[in-house]
């Protein structure tokens, strides 16, 4: 049974996607105690740029170039980072109030004051285009009270450049971090830590665009000149080697990737932070790593160790503790320690009830999962009565047309939302919250075709075909034509990959059937559906994506 063997064959090793982008809100700006970061919804990108992976969440910890000589460094917090180009997600340099210990005071350091300090508040707002009026007032008023070449000036530069990585005007943005870097140089010379916290800037930007060689290049330089001036069991050098780290895993460079983030990760342990989230954040992305090199108990070695410290520090009244266990739960699934797998689920299911909306995305997303669970027990069961595995496959049918009816109720806008037009278009939490519903639809209707396939397995009949099954697919391929209209899913890689996927399970559920099989119009319809399959593969391919 050819569609079966495949199906099943990719089940356990299909969609270890995190949800955790599902968790975020519209962007807004987060602070503490004078360090903030943006926060933006991501899917692979999101999570699902690659269905077959987990998003690889990047968290920067960010270099405020400080309005005085000394830079202030933020820490990591546990919230979402911007969002750049492919789903890399970087956090934004901290903007904060202004604690000036300059000598210089005069009429335009006044200015440069409040409107550097105005600015930052516009922007915590999200009121971008104000704060930018600001922010090039701040700058013309440091170079009028300090001098055009005064470490202050470099301070208003960065805060620029920031806001316009934020808009993603990148070519405003990149000449002025270079030209903070320089006079900083002038100021300090080229071996100052504080030139290395504006490189560290310098090689987020670059990252968030992908630019990897030039991230790698300004990281290397920035890590060089910390470990001479902070010495190596500082934790900021360790924050410059964890994102050297992720420039090289991007790079497929994983072993020299991995070597860096297990040693930014060590330094923390040593100096008092192995719990904090800093730490479990990179300890998630070591995960990472191990399951791309096939090291899944080494993973599931240090995920059970992230849960614990979630468990303790937030309790299961906190997504992110949830998020943790539903990492450790697929993992257990793909080394086939089932029971444990899906007793995680069920507990994160019961968590995200208690916490979310009823039709929150990441519900659908959480019954997936568990319906997979149960689907695969019955492959363990097969010394048990037939009743028991028929028992099990219904109760994983029942989370599926649960997952499938929340999805939709995801995709499909109410009438409230239909009358109301955002005056910027759709927000990126939207797209990818859309996307996302989109892509668990399809993975939902996928499953249950395979659902009816072993039904039919049980039955241990000679047929391999089943109605049901072919119901299924046609209703994953209906879906997608429903709602691909909006260029926003149609462009959506991960959607793509989820329809070929639907279709190429059509075509081999179909050739099996031997009755239809010397039709002609059935050989035809087969012809038809495989056209199309190649006809999205070649989009796919020229849109950057991965054919399935």
């Amino acid at each position: 049974m050819m569609f079966l063997r495949q199906a099943s064959a990719n089940l356990l090793k299909r969609f270890r996607f995190c949800p955790q982008s599902l968790q975020r809100s519209s962007p807004i700006l987060l602070s503490n105690a004078g360090k903030c970061r943006f926060s933006s919804e991501l899917g692979s990108g999101g999570y699902f740029s690659d269905s077959s992976q987990w998003i690889f969440l990047f968290g920067p910890a960010a270099v405020i170039l400080g309005v005085n000589a000394s830079p202030a460094l933020a820490e990591e917090l546990s919230t979402p980072a911007t969002t750049g180009i492919d789903g890399v997600d970087v956090e934004i340099s901290g903007l904060r109030k202004i604690e000036d210990g300059s000598i210089v005071s005069n009429i335009h350091t006044s200015k440069w004051r409040v409107f550097t300090d105005s600015g930052r508040d516009l922007f915590l707002q999200g009121k971008l285009e104000e704060a930018e009026k600001l922010f090039l007032s701040a700058l013309r008023e440091a170079k009028e009270g300090f001098g055009d070449r005064d470490p202050h000036v470099a301070s208003a530069y960065n805060n620029l450049a920031e806001l316009y990585r934020v808009k993603k005007a990148f070519d405003k943005a990149e000449p002025m971090y270079l030209e903070a870097i320089i006079i900083l140089e002038e100021s300090f010379g080229q071996e100052d830590v504080r030139v290395a916290a504006a490189l560290h800037n310098l090689g987020q930007f670059y990252l968030m665009q992908r630019k990897l060689e030039q991230a790698r290049g300004v990281y290397e330089r920035a890590l060089k000149i910390k470990r001479r001036v902070l010495g190596e069991a500082h934790p900021d050098y360790a924050d410059t080697m964890y994102h050297l780290g992720t420039v090289l895993y991007l790079q497929g460079k994983y072993k020299d990737s991995e070597a860096l983030i297990r040693d930014s990760i060590r330094i923390l342990e040593d100096g008092g932070q192995g719990e904090s989230m800093m730490c479990t954040k990179r300890m998630r992305h070591l995960a990472e790593i191990y399951i791309k090199s096939d090291r899944i108990e080494e993973a599931e070695n240090v995920l059970r160790k992230i849960l614990h410290i979630m468990e303790l520090a937030k309790g299961w009244k906190s997504l992110e503790t949830v998020i943790a266990a539903e990492r450790l739960a697929l993992t257990l699934q793909s080394l086939g320690n089932l029971k444990e797998a899906q007793e995680l689920l069920e507990r994160c299911l019961d968590a995200r009830r208690a916490l979310l909306p009823e039709n929150h995305i990441q519900i659908a997303a959480n019954l997936l999962h568990l319906a997979r669970v149960k689907m695969l027990d019955p492959n363990k069961l097969k010394k048990t009565a037939a009743n028991q595995v028929r028992a099990e496959l219904d109760m994983a049918k029942d989370l599926l047309s649960k997952s499938i009816s929340v999805a939709r109720k995801n995709l499909v806008p109410s009438v409230k939302e239909k009358g109301s037009k955002q005056p910027y278009g759709e927000s990126m939490t939207t797209v990818r919250s859309r996307q996302s519903a989109l892509i668990i639809l399809l993975q939902s209707f996928d499953a249950l075709s395979l659902l009816e396939m072993k039904k039919l397995e049980l039955e241990d009949s000679k047929d391999r075909y089943s109605s049901e099954a072919e119901n299924a697919l046609r209703g994953c391929i209906s879906a997608y034509k429903e709602f691909v209209t909006e260029k926003s899913l149609s462009d959506a890689p991960g959607v793509k990959a989820e329809y070929i996927l639907c279709l190429k399970h059509l075509v081999d559920l179909l050739t099996d059937n031997k009755t239809s099989s010397k039709d002609r119009s059935s050989n035809a319809a087969l012809q038809e559906l495989k056209d199309e399959i190649k006809r999205v593969q070649v989009d796919l391919s020229k849109k950057g994506g991965r054919r399935s």
